[in-house]
């Protein structure tokens, strides 16, 4: 409809000649006028690069998610004489790639698998025990598929499981009406925990995904997304120690389906929850409020105290929050943490999250090290959008918190947002 616009002095031509102008000056700064087609041959030398390798290998390994770790079962000792490898994830060259990994035919052969990345993590000397176990989405897989997993955990010191979806299951126009591990991944899993030999799950997913019965029931998970051509690699890194997982949650894990939609940064009900002792509050009388792991988690193998809020009690709408406090690496290991501040304006014309997001700091820290740290945070960015997308800035009084993640209260504040003159 552009031109008849234009014709009918509905659309300027000057907008029309400003547009085509922007256009061909980045046309021009590409070089495109003197060179308009690009040498394909210079492709293959440019995508699989040393440093573009580097560059995957660091995204992945920054990227990997450590859920749950009791009793320190990871990171896994490299001197292990015999580690079982399960399921069918856990060879793939495909899945690694993702839903939306393009011309990632071209560089299938060059992806390093978990069961890959693992044997070159240890010395030759030690067996590791594959077996690809049942297939990811087959309902009906054998319960001999089912048994060869749990004969080769019976063998192994500790047996890795590999499972979640593939690659394909995940992305455009490939909703799920269920979040759980899909096919019967969660029954071979559950059977080789019944053996007694300790088990670490390593997800490779898409999508959030409820696992109740692997988080009260296995020692170590560990989620790892879709990594690219460094998944299994970055994986064994994670496992055996030589990185410290810092990854944190960019989304919440639900406990079952039926809490979905579940975010951090909901509006309050009109009932809160206030405990399970009162009927009368917004709660499920089949299930805990909270989800399996909320936005902003993730554990590390070290530790980390919060301390020393130091937060104004007044800042103006034309001035700056200056929040600090104290972050010590109170663990065994060096390691990083991703400090995160969240507030709440508890009244307002229009009604607020419960917690909003409106800042984060990754600091490395070696063992027994503090560091302060301080967010400088223009009043503006306290700021909501009304129905219109505008912005609006409203006095009164805001709740604050310095902590590990969206459910965690570990430093509490508040300040009062007043009128500038």
């Amino acid at each position: 409809n552009l031109a008849a616009l234009v014709r009918a002095k509905k659309v300027p031509m000057a907008l029309i000649n400003d547009s085509a102008r922007r256009i061909l000056k980045v046309k021009y700064e590409l070089g495109l006028f003197d060179h308009p087609y690009t040498d394909e041959t210079k492709e293959d030398a440019a995508m699989m690069t040393e440093a573009n390798r580097a560059t995957a290998l660091e995204e992945a390994r920054q990227s990997i998610v450590l859920l749950k770790n009791d009793k320190n079962l990871l990171p896994l000792d490299k001197k292990i004489k015999t580690l079982a490898v399960i399921g069918s994830l856990a060879d793939s060259k495909v899945d690694p790639l993702g839903p939306w990994h393009c011309q990632g035919e071209k560089v299938e052969d060059q992806v390093i698998t978990p069961l890959q990345g693992i044997k070159d993590k240890l010395d030759p000397s030690a067996r590791v025990i594959y077996a690809p176990g049942v297939d990811v989405n087959d309902d009906s897989a054998p319960q001999s598929l089912i048994q060869q997993a749990v004969d080769a955990a019976k063998q192994a010191q500790v047996a890795v499981v590999v499972a979640g979806e593939r690659q394909f299951m995940s992305g455009e126009a490939e909703s799920r009406t269920s979040l759980n591990l899909p096919g019967r991944q969660e029954e071979m899993i559950e059977a080789i925990q019944k053996t007694g030999v300790p088990v670490v799950l390593v997800l490779m997913n898409g999508r959030p995904l409820t696992i109740p019965w692997e988080a009260q029931n296995l020692p170590a998970i560990v989620e790892s997304w879709f990594l690219g051509v460094e998944q299994g690699a970055a994986v064994a890194d994670v496992l055996f120690g030589d990185v410290n997982p810092s990854g944190k949650l960019a989304v919440t894990f639900p406990r079952n389906l039926g809490q979905v939609p579940i975010y951090y940064a909901h509006e309050n009900t009109g009932r809160p929850y206030k405990g399970d002792n009162n009927k009368w509050c917004s709660k499920y009388i089949d299930s805990p409020n909270d989800p399996q792991y909320p936005f902003g988690f993730g554990l590390s193998y070290t530790s980390f105290d919060y301390s020393n809020l130091v937060c104004p009690a007044r800042v103006s709408t034309r001035g700056t929050l200056k929040v600090t406090a104290d972050v010590r690496n109170s663990g065994p290991r060096a390691g990083a943490e991703v400090v995160q501040l969240y507030i709440r304006q508890p009244t307002a014309s229009r009604v607020q999250p419960v917690r909003r997001l409106v800042g984060f700091q990754k600091v490395e820290l070696q063992p027994g090290e503090m560091k302060t740290l301080e967010f400088d945070l223009p009043a503006s960015q306290l700021a909501y959008r009304d129905e219109t997308g505008r912005p609006v800035l409203e006095s009164g009084h805001f709740l604050l918190w310095v902590s590990k993640n969206s459910a965690d209260d570990t430093l509490p504040g508040g300040f009062d947002l007043t009128a500038a003159p």
